[in-house]
């Protein structure tokens, strides 16, 4: 299992993880935070690697371990 915990996320990072877990798409993320496709796609593949996803449903699995993280916050 994936520790978010353990993956160093920067203030942008944490908001496109935000929108990630909420379901929205590239370009939904993009127009949410005014930044473009290109540089929420940059922020996801720095979070895979950071995390250590290499291979598979990279999306899936980030978002789920991400989503996982906010439950134990709450």
């Amino acid at each position: 299992m994936l520790d978010m915990d353990k993956v160093k996320i920067t203030p942008r990072d944490q908001q496109v993880l935000d929108l990630l877990v909420q379901g929205c798409s590239n370009k939904e993320i993009a127009g949410q935070l005014s930044i473009s496709p290109r540089t929420v796609k940059q922020h996801l593949r720095t979070l895979f690697l950071r995390a250590g996803i290499r291979g598979g449903r990279k999306r899936v699995r980030l978002a789920t371990a991400a989503f996982e993280k906010m439950g134990a916050r709450s």
